[in-house]
């Protein structure tokens, strides 16, 4: 079904986050409360898409019918062809036919990447969608974008370019980075190290330096992402994925040794100091304060949450869908895209 022209201005603002109640490891209870705080507290207008006999309390939130549910256990492609009214179809559908200005999922990573590309479609001239997850950065404001974080677990040097293209606009258009710096991720920063992917990919990025809207700073490896080398990182979605994990592992690690130290009694006078700059630093790793990740290269917005999430990071994921639609990312995105 074609899409119907992209609703702008006013009309684009008065358009609803359409939230697939059905998707994670807590639904729906989790997410039907967020949707209903961020309605509440912010003001956002959300539709909740899933099963009416399921969702609960909705509080007065409209309600988009679906009679089934891709699970997180389900094939991603199979799960999206099959269930043609799965919650996540619908939500994606509601965005194409511009009864949504964007759409939020906690449920199967793999299916909500297909819902989106299957019946959003791709933004002209895009190989393929990438996953951009930011990594907070306490050295300044702003985190890191890094993608693809697991859409694509092999890729081309095309398909790498085209990341760092939509990763900067990504980062212009969520954290203001006026001139985003794009680094490549590898196993060492001269330019003769690497994969070959890597390599070729490091030398299309300097050849076209020149005219690119973003400072293309080399390679970095991945002890480097807290050392403000870059804003964005490109790599592909298998090595992406791998080396987000680890630094989500390593983080729950660290948070927790020390929170385990800190509760022996023999530390307590120090605890009582220590505490109260340690649980800022805890909230600013806690991905629920992420908002999710975003898929990039769709013709729509599309936020994916992690399968955990709780109200609150549904939330955040909600007034990050919306703040990103109603400021043009996908226009963006699509300026972004250079000819591969």
């Amino acid at each position: 079904m074609p899409r119907a022209a992209r609703p702008t201005g006013e009309a684009l603002a008065a358009l609803p986050v359409a939230v697939d109640a059905m998707g994670g490891d807590n639904a729906p209870d989790e997410i039907v409360a967020g949707a209903r705080r961020v309605a509440e507290e912010k003001g956002i207008s959300v539709v909740l898409v899933g099963l009416p006999d399921a969702v609960g309390d909705v509080g007065g939130l409209a309600v988009i019918a679906a009679s089934e549910v891709i699970g997180m256990e389900d094939d991603p492609a199979q799960g999206v062809r099959r269930k043609k009214d799965s919650s996540l179809v619908r939500a994606a559908e509601a965005v194409r036919d511009g009864r949504a200005m964007a759409m939020v999922s906690a449920g199967n990573t793999g299916a909500t990447m297909a819902a989106a590309l299957l019946r959003m479609g791709r933004l002209p001239g895009v190989l393929r969608p990438a996953i951009a997850t930011p990594v907070p950065d306490l050295n300044r404001p702003w985190p890191t974008v890094l993608l693809d974080s697991g859409a694509n677990a092999e890729c081309s040097a095309p398909m790498l370019v085209q990341f760092a293209q939509m990763g900067a606009a990504y980062a212009r258009t969520r954290y203001g980075v006026d001139r985003p710096r794009v680094a490549l991720l590898s196993i060492g920063e001269e330019k003769s190290k690497g994969t070959p992917l890597v390599k070729e990919t490091h030398a299309i990025l300097t050849e076209e330096a020149d005219g690119a809207s973003f400072d293309f700073v080399g390679n970095v490896e991945g002890r480097n992402f807290f050392d403000d080398l870059a804003d964005v990182i490109v790599t592909d979605g298998f090595t992406g994925n791998v080396a987000l994990k680890t630094l989500e592992g390593s983080m729950r690690f660290l948070v927790g040794a020390l929170m385990g130290i800190m509760g022996k009694p023999e530390l307590k006078e120090a605890a009582d100091a220590f505490m109260p700059h340690l649980l800022p630093l805890a909230a600013t790793l806690d991905p629920d304060r992420t908002g999710g990740a975003m898929l990039l290269g769709v013709d729509g917005v599309c936020v994916i949450s992690h399968g955990s999430s709780s109200a609150e990071a549904m939330v955040n994921a909600i007034t990050v869908a919306h703040d990103l639609a109603v400021a043009g990312l996908v226009g963006d995105v699509a300026a972004s895209i250079k000819p591969a």
